[in-house]
């Protein structure tokens, strides 16, 4: 069965807007990186938007099962400009070699504070934390149709015009294949990994937004899944519940979660995970797995005001185990305090 990794996109749809765009449009992409062998995880993204052009905003979170946590946030210079297929904050630049087959990422030497997951967890950020000299390249190969938020169903596109879609903004994800190296303080290791990129060209609003659940995957035998989904509402309306699941070949499934792992505390790892998914005929399946590094998110305080009552957030990364198979993988969530137990943490 032939799979079309475009999903029907334009090749134009994987280039970055070459002038400053109109008031609030963002133009970002993220990866979310997880060594097959579960030795360290990356998440790592450039934020841009209109209002900041000239200094987009860095992300960067190295993550490691022993709880350590090499975490940046800065604004960078965004580079010279012009060329559709590239984008630069800084130390870090994402280049599309050819749409939809291969990109490439690459971080130049650059010192990153090192912290903990129970200091991000406890939003204990010392003032002066150790530096480490951070380097990287990786490229990174598609390999699942890309879903395009708010496409796959009835449901998800009624959502996906509406509030909700709002916070989500226009976007398109796809589970890829990578390879690269990683080096810390001049100790370099070479690495195969999976991949999660997530490309964002719109304006996205976060006022009211109450909570979601969102993970993915793919398999060694090509094998993968996706959700994101938002907690159940007090008024009763439905929530964007919007997911699928890939044979290894063809096209996207798609599928709704019917068993969530909402996050309920703060944990730092190890916490087991279990998400049904169900199509449209009735097919269900099972995944399990458990986290090997959980980090709570922290903002860069120049940049983001929350509002009141905002989700807590925290990015993992698991191992997961599905029909036979194992892989690592992705999974970010929020809550709001209120409906949590915080273990001494603050809100």
């Amino acid at each position: 069965m032939i799979t079309n990794l475009s999903g029907g996109l334009p090749a134009e749809r994987e280039c970055f807007f070459a002038e400053k765009p109109d008031r609030e449009v963002r133009d970002a992409v993220n990866v979310w990186v997880e060594d097959v062998n579960g030795t360290f995880a990356m998440r790592v993204g450039i934020e841009h938007v209109a209002e900041e052009w000239g200094t987009p905003e860095l992300w960067l979170d190295i993550a490691f099962p022993d709880g350590r946590v090499i975490s940046g946030r800065e604004y960078g210079a965004s580079g010279p400009g012009g060329d559709p297929r590239s984008k630069r904050c800084g130390p870090l630049e994402y280049r599309c070699i050819e749409p939809f087959r291969h990109w490439q990422a690459t971080f130049d030497p650059h010192p990153v504070r090192e912290l903990t997951t129970q200091q991000l967890r406890m939003q204990d950020i010392p003032p002066a934390p150790p530096m480490r000299e951070v380097a990287f390249e990786f490229e990174f190969f598609p390999a699942v149709p890309p879903l395009i938020s708010g496409t796959l169903t009835a449901a998800s596109r009624a959502m996906m015009s509406g509030e909700q879609g709002s916070f989500i903004s226009p976007r398109y994800e796809q589970l890829c294949r990578a390879r690269g190296w990683l080096s810390i303080d001049g100790k370099r290791q070479e690495f195969e990994a999976n991949l999660l990129r997530i490309k964002r060209q719109g304006v996205r609003k976060f006022e009211g937004f109450w909570g979601h659940c969102w993970m993915s995957a793919i398999f060694p035998s090509g094998k993968g899944f996706g959700v994101n989904t938002f907690p159940p509402r007090g008024d009763g309306e439905a929530t964007f519940n919007e997911g699928f699941i890939f044979d290894g070949s063809g096209a996207l499934i798609p599928a709704r979660a019917v068993e969530i792992p909402w996050m309920k505390d703060l944990q730092v790892g190890d916490e087991p995970l279990r998400l049904v998914l169900e199509t449209d005929d009735g097919r269900r399946e099972t995944i399990e797995g458990r986290t090997y590094v959980n980090c709570r998110s922290v903002h860069n305080a120049t940049s983001f005001e929350p509002p009141a009552n905002w989700p807590i957030v925290q990015q993992s990364h698991a191992t997961y185990r599905w029909d036979g198979e194992t892989t690592t993988g992705m999974i970010e969530r929020s809550t709001v305090p209120s409906q949590m137990d915080l273990g001494g943490a603050p809100p």
